[in-house]
């Protein structure tokens, strides 16, 4: 699943034009905060600080969770930083972890109003 989010992240997003490039959330749940930023660089990188309690949440192995995010940042040419602040509910710290993915994600691939056909780079590619 990962892998195909990465590459479809990056054949939707071409060459960047117009996009914010950096996204950036920390999404509480319950007792668990967790902060995610990104940049949509060319360059993968996975910084991966969630740790989980349990070893599985129902039937769920909860160290797949990391190797998603390695997929979706090595296949989107992604910067990925992943932080837990706080928690001691595994499922509650993967929630909170995937929520502020998601909001990152968005933040990063809106269209910025004041660069629209530009790439966000001050070389000029990315």
């Amino acid at each position: 699943m990962g892998i195909t989010l990465g590459q479809a992240l990056r054949q939707a997003l071409g060459d960047r034009k117009g996009i914010v490039r950096f996204g950036h959330f920390v999404a509480p749940l319950d007792e668990a905060l967790v902060q995610v930023a990104l940049d949509f660089s060319g360059r993968p990188h996975l910084s991966y600080g969630l740790e989980m309690p349990t070893q599985r949440v129902g039937t769920y192995d909860t160290q797949l969770v990391r190797e998603f995010f390695v997929a979706v940042a090595n296949n989107s040419l992604m910067t990925l930083h992943i932080r837990q602040l706080a928690g001691i509910n595994s499922h509650h710290i993967i929630e909170a972890g995937f929520k502020a993915f998601a909001r990152s994600l968005r933040m990063a691939t809106e269209i910025d109003p004041r660069r629209v056909g530009e790439i966000p780079s001050s070389k000029g590619v990315l």
